[in-house]
């Protein structure tokens, strides 16, 4: 059987004497999109942050089935995995392309990786990054920054795409616009873990997911039952949502 592309078992992290998240256990097969819901303070930006390893933890993160001893950035940046995280991080007074560019700084030194090519692949997939191409990253709007924080990320090749929240601040069209791109990435053979409070959206593009509450794996499940199940439809859905559950497999809690 294949190891999925990522495997977390009993990942606990702290900040100081406060453990933010404990004992997680979670996967993301190829070519899946797995999300992680919860409300605000569940740990789920923690999390992240530990996967890509910027923040200490314990437990074990295993990529193509080896385990990571001590995740750095740098390591798992090398693995396939990047992240987008929920503030963005760009480069404000750098241009667009320029931005980009860093994007693919990790393979700088890969025979077969042009900057024109990968460049165009992303103005391809953004038209508006193509237009916004000579501009400073700090004169785009809130959704054309997500835009470039994405290309940023696909243009290092990633096997793994981490995304925090990348709905936020977002208004309605352009969140349906970005859930869009975000199933799309997936048939162009990008796995994502996705971490979203925005669970109707999440759970409509999701495979598997995660419901994280306090720290700790609430619920789990395929997508399209834990979106019917009355526990997550109370929580995060609004009680407007079909409540039924029978007939339905049970959820691992």
């Amino acid at each position: 059987m294949t190891a999925p592309l990522l495997e977390v078992r009993k990942l606990s992290v702290a900040h100081g004497d406060i453990e933010v998240v404990s004992e997680v256990d979670l996967a993301v097969c190829e070519g899946q999109i797995v999300t992680v819901i919860g409300p605000n303070g569940a740990g789920k930006t923690t999390l992240m942050s530990a996967l890509i390893g910027l923040l200490p933890s314990k437990g074990t993160i295993a990529v193509d089935g080896e385990t990571i001893g001590r995740p750095t950035i740098d390591r798992m940046i090398a693995l396939g995995l990047s992240l987008v995280p929920e503030t963005r991080a760009l480069f404000g007074p750098m241009t667009v392309a320029d931005n980009l560019l860093l994007g693919g700084f990790r393979l700088r030194n890969v025979a077969d990786f042009n900057r024109a090519e990968a460049l165009d692949a992303v103005y391809a997939r953004f038209p508006r990054l193509w237009e916004r191409r000579h501009q400073a990253a700090q004169t785009l709007s809130g959704g054309e920054q997500q835009m470039l924080a994405l290309g940023r990320a696909l243009i290092g090749r990633p096997r793994l795409l981490l995304l925090d929240e990348p709905s936020l601040g977002l208004a309605p069209l352009l969140v349906r616009e970005l859930f869009r791109i975000i199933d799309g990435l997936r048939g162009a053979g990008v796995s994502i873990l996705l971490v979203e409070q925005n669970a109707r959206a999440a759970l409509a593009v999701a495979d598997h997911a995660y419901v994280l509450e306090l720290g700790r794996v609430a619920l789990e499940g395929p997508a399209d039952i834990l979106a019917g199940d009355a526990r997550v439809i109370a929580a995060y859905l609004g009680r407007g949502e079909a409540a039924t559950t029978r007939g339905r497999p049970e959820l691992k809690r």
